[in-house]
């Protein structure tokens, strides 16, 4: 009798999963990314070294699961849960969260897209298609570690695109909620009772884009709290970027840059400073690709700017398989200490120079 209930359960199991996927769609999908990096003047004795890096390669590594469910009526839930990926330890990246890149459930229609929980921001999604190199190891990544990293904790976001227009926005009443360190893990967690500012942070979007050209402008804020990182110690200190990007296509090749302009006003005082970048992608074959890209950041009323300058060739075995090779320069003006490599070491005031290969699998 035991044995027949617990087939039964089994089997009403089994129809209650076919049913389930009958009205709805998962997707599992993942992307693996390593390689070795070499640079000069890791540290103030100008010593070189060979590593293979922690967080980046081309693409970080991940693995996620995106679902969708037909409501009817032109109206979809979906959801999406992705996890960072180490490959070179096999641990977690963003703050070592589980789901760290995304964990979001929303709505889409022809309304646009409306998710709630961890998300991409709207600084993520306006670099996209101008910014060439992307999350590179070599990229404006490494002047700004925010960049790759703009996710949002405990927000709710809006996404859409009505002809050519596009408009996005993000709300979080508590923008990260790990104290693990590292540019993904900063320790303002919010929702503090009496104080709404705490760890809050708002981005927007607005741009215009065709498959030749676009643009778009977006503005990023976000708070502080007691023991938060990068001097955000107070509901009073902020952190705020504008920025402008822009992309057009002429023949094969696609030319993205823009600006950003950040003032960050922290316990240490009051910062200013401009990051201005310029790139070009070009397939040379219709195996390889060529990316570069020059960005500087200037320091105002300092002479802590940092520039740098990186290519990078690009040979695909497949559409989901590709080997890639980068050169790149980092100049670091009076005392910055900008590492060329994202989460790399440099000596104060020295240039660093670097070579990368690597190896990348999609699936």
């Amino acid at each position: 009798m035991k044995n027949s209930i617990q087939g039964a359960a089994a089997l009403l199991a089994v129809m209650a999963a076919s049913s389930a996927m009958a009205q709805s769609a998962v997707t599992v999908y993942g992307l693996l990314d390593e390689g070795l990096v070499y640079t000069t003047n890791a540290n103030a004795a100008g010593d070189s070294i060979v590593k293979m890096p922690a967080l980046t390669g081309s693409f970080p590594s991940r693995i996620g699961f995106r679902g969708t469910e037909d409501l009817g009526g032109g109206l979809q839930a979906l959801f999406t849960l992705e996890a960072g990926l180490l490959v070179d330890t096999g641990g977690l990246s963003q703050g070592n969260r589980l789901f760290g890149r995304q964990a979001s459930v929303g709505l889409k229609g022809n309304f646009g897209t409306v998710t709630i929980g961890r998300q991409v921001n709207m600084t993520f999604m306006a670099l996209l298609k101008s910014d060439v190199m992307g999350p590179n190891l070599f990229s404006i990544s490494s002047i700004d570690p925010y960049i790759p990293n703009a996710r949002s904790d405990n927000a709710i976001g809006y996404y859409g695109g009505f002809n050519n227009v596009v408009v996005g926005a993000t709300y979080s009443a508590g923008r990260d909620s790990s104290s693990a360190g590292g540019p993904g893990a900063t320790n303002c967690a919010g929702e503090v009772a009496g104080n709404v500012k705490a760890c809050r942070q708002v981005t927007g979007l607005l741009g215009y884009e065709t498959p030749s050209y676009g643009f778009n402008v977006a503005y990023d804020i976000m708070y502080g709290n007691t023991g938060a990182a990068n001097g955000l110690t107070s509901s009073d200190n902020s952190d705020k970027r504008l920025m402008l990007n822009g992309y057009f296509k002429t023949g094969e090749a696609k030319i993205g840059g823009g600006v950003m302009g950040r003032t960050t006003r922290a316990a240490t005082g009051l910062t200013e400073s401009d990051l201005y970048y310029l790139g070009v992608s070009y397939p040379l074959t219709p195996f390889v690709t060529l990316d570069t890209q020059v960005a500087r950041r200037n320091q105002k009323s300092s002479d802590n700017d940092a520039t740098m300058l990186v290519g990078r060739l690009t040979y695909y075995f497949s559409k989901r398989t590709a080997v890639y090779a980068a050169l790149g320069r980092m100049k670091n003006g009076g005392t910055s200490a900008v590492s060329l490599d994202a989460g790399g070491t440099v000596g104060a005031g020295k240039t660093q120079n670097g070579l990368m290969s690597g190896l990348r699998h999609t699936f």
